[in-house]
């Protein structure tokens, strides 16, 4: 993204979750951040009400799957046809691949439907072998103009997006770093 403005792009994987992402939503809401997630299609089908309530708070969504299929183990046609069946529930042309993982095949298909969004901070909150403050840190240390940084609204993420979101976020704040959701 472009790093001539203070301007920085949360992103928030895996969801919608019923307890953590409003628990994600009332943090943004604090901190008046914007942010964009990119969001499984079963769990969408699972939790409309929580789905709605990230796009009437102002933020945008992203299709991230039906599955969480991972590009690099699933064959091309599988693969399409689980964005598109998240597609039915999911009303964005903005994709991210789980893992991060595609194929050059299934880009080139893509890309003419959707912007392919992937990042260049992580925090690590999935990794269960993170301290919250390691997942913090690498939020804190790697954040530049333009970041795009991913987070994860999800069980396996929550210990360390607990403690690391909070701090994540008064440290953007204090750094005066505008937080502002992706456009399609």
């Amino acid at each position: 993204m472009p790093a001539d403005k203070n301007e920085v792009y949360l992103t928030f994987d895996d969801g919608p979750h019923p307890t953590i992402t409003p628990f994600v939503l009332r943090y943004l809401r604090q901190y008046n951040a914007k942010a964009t997630f990119f969001c499984i299609g079963k769990n969408v089908k699972q939790y409309p009400h929580i789905y709605e309530q990230i796009i009437n708070e102002g933020h945008k969504v992203g299709n991230h799957t039906y599955n969480h299929l991972n590009g690099w183990k699933t064959g091309d046609i599988i693969y399409l046809k689980d964005v598109v069946l998240a597609q039915q529930v999911i009303d964005s042309n903005l994709f991210r691949p789980p893992y991060g993982r595609i194929t050059k095949s299934q880009v080139r298909e893509l890309c003419p439907i959707f912007k392919i969004i992937l990042w260049d901070v992580l925090s690590g909150d999935f990794d269960v072998s993170l301290s919250p403050q390691k997942c913090a840190d690498n939020v804190i240390k790697n954040t530049t103009s333009g970041s795009i940084i991913v987070f994860h609204d999800s069980e396996k993420a929550f210990p360390r997006l607990e403690f690391a979101l909070p701090k994540a976020l008064e440290f953007l704040s204090e750094k005066g770093f505008a937080m502002k959701a992706m456009e399609g």
